[in-house]
């Protein structure tokens, strides 16, 4: 995963080369962890099982079995080259929750890295469609840190 926000299209276009299944995450009008952990829910089709803390949403994203393509072997159909994850509209919550977006990344960190050997691959794309509530201002580099709540 690169914290450089990068523009949309040319990662969709590399999933579709790839064979990934494509979910998009738009974060527009999140100011919180319950609605960042609602739409997440919602993009991700996670399970009822899920809760609304950092370490549920981790183990979820380990799993992915309810995703399309989960489990498939190469060329098994949607899912089988891996999942593409589109972050949009994250400047808005990053600037807001500062600390809970450094978590956030933390967690998406960690599902990338999980899924980089198993296969298939998650890719997560902070999509950059503009500038955030400080125009020029460089994205904040997320410090690893221990989840919470």
């Amino acid at each position: 995963m690169s914290l450089d926000p990068q523009p949309l299209a040319p990662a969709l276009e590399a999933a579709a080369a790839a064979g990934r299944t494509v979910v998009r995450l738009d974060l527009s009008g999140v100011r919180g962890k319950a609605e960042l952990m609602r739409r997440c829910g919602d993009a991700l089709r996670l399970p009822e099982w899920v809760g609304g803390n950092w370490d549920a949403l981790a183990d979820a994203l380990r799993d992915l079995s309810w995703l399309p393509g989960a489990g498939a072997g190469a060329g098994a159909g949607p899912g089988a080259g891996g999942w593409l994850l589109a972050v949009s509209q994250w400047r808005g919550y990053a600037g807001a929750r500062p600390g809970e977006w450094e978590t956030f990344v933390e967690v998406l960190e960690e599902a990338v890295g999980f899924w980089r050997e198993p296969g298939p691959e998650l890719v997560v794309v902070l999509a950059d469609t503009g500038p955030g509530p400080v125009a020029g201002a460089p994205p904040r580099t997320p410090r690893l840190k221990r989840r919470r709540g």
